[in-house]
């Protein structure tokens, strides 16, 4: 005879899968998170070693030139000067003087001289506030560096450089991805 009154159910019940999703919920913010740390990081990284192979391509390539003078972003290109993943479209991409050039955050880089052609100057836009501050606060080095600038009306010459990461802060308040530095070097 069969048992008509009992129940058997398999599987899970609400209350279980409920907890399960919380769960999966809760890492996955952490991981959000943690992913969107350390691509800021990297993208940071990024950018200081894309400012520092341009110092060292420069210097190469006008070591036996008595001036920067025909330095700009076309040249640099022309050159190989610029790192083949400044380049949206890689190398040999065609560059007009006021973009094509990218750097880490995808903000324009500009590469020029001064009046006299003595000094060059790279200058580095697109830039959002915690990462303007990172970079302006970074040791540069004494080595060639005469001045930064950040915002165009905050220049800081040598002697004053590096500055303090509260002073970098306060001066890189624009809107995000709308901060600029420029380096100048001999």
């Amino acid at each position: 005879m069969k048992n008509f009154m009992k129940n058997e159910q398999s599987g899970r019940s609400m209350v279980e899968m409920l907890g399960v999703l919380a769960i999966i919920g809760v890492l996955s913010v952490g991981g959000i998170s943690g992913y969107s740390k350390a691509m800021a990081k990297y993208k940071l990284t990024k950018a200081q070693d894309q400012i520092s192979m341009l110092l060292i391509n420069i210097r190469t390539a006008f070591a036996s030139s008595p001036s920067y003078s025909n330095l700009n972003n076309s040249n640099a290109v022309l050159l190989n000067i610029v790192p083949g993943d400044m380049l949206p479209g890689g190398l040999g991409t065609a560059v007009t003087e006021s973009g094509g050039v990218v750097n880490a955050f995808s903000g324009a880089v500009v590469l020029g001289t001064t009046s006299n052609g003595q000094h060059f100057t790279i200058e580095f836009g697109g830039l959002g506030k915690e990462t303007c501050a990172s970079l302006a606060a970074s040791d540069w080095g004494t080595e060639g560096l005469v001045s930064m600038s950040i915002n165009t009306s905050n220049k800081y010459d040598q002697s004053d450089l590096p500055i303090n990461a509260i002073t970098a802060a306060q001066k890189c308040t624009q809107d995000d991805s709308q901060n600029k530095i420029k380096w100048e070097y001999y």
